[in-house]
């Protein structure tokens, strides 16, 4: 199945009777295992995003298998930014501080795309909780594991 966040096309119809330049937007798109980002004028995103899409050849994009897509729901699935971070932290990556972009940082490199704001309080949980300390002063802290954790 093909995902497409394309949101304009109410303002592409408002554009085109007052001619307004339209403006740049971006599109992700993914199949099977491919993310494509399109950047492109407002008024051709409907024409570059089939473009795109007829380009990725069924035999081109990878699908996956049914044990593939039950390891990905199980490990993306219904997933919160608290709960990412406490993975970090049973995995050790706390042993040494980390600040904010770090943590941000390195769930994005996981493939998850939290804003900061929510990062920054989710740590902040952590730290009353009793799971990770807060080192430094106000917008610099470094975060590091107040304890390791139990062996499961």
């Amino acid at each position: 199945m093909t995902h497409i966040n394309v949101a304009q096309d109410v303002q592409h119809e408002q554009y085109e009777g007052e001619g307004v330049e339209p403006s740049t937007v971006k599109v992700r798109l993914r199949r099977g295992s491919w993310e494509v980002e399109i950047t492109c004028k407002e008024d051709r995103v409907r024409q570059v995003v089939e473009s795109v899409i007829a380009g990725m050849s069924s035999s081109e994009v990878t699908e996956l298998t049914d044990n593939d897509a039950k390891g990905i729901s199980k490990s993306k699935g219904n997933v919160t930014c608290k709960g990412l971070i406490e993975q970090l932290w049973r995995e050790g990556w706390f042993i040494s501080e980390h600040n904010l972009v770090d943590v941000h940082q390195e769930l994005a490199r996981r493939g998850y795309n939290y804003d900061r704001t929510a990062v920054s309080h989710a740590l902040t949980n952590l730290v009353r909780e009793g799971i990770l300390s807060r080192v430094g002063s106000a917008r610099i802290y470094r975060y590091v594991q107040r304890r390791p954790p139990l062996n499961e």
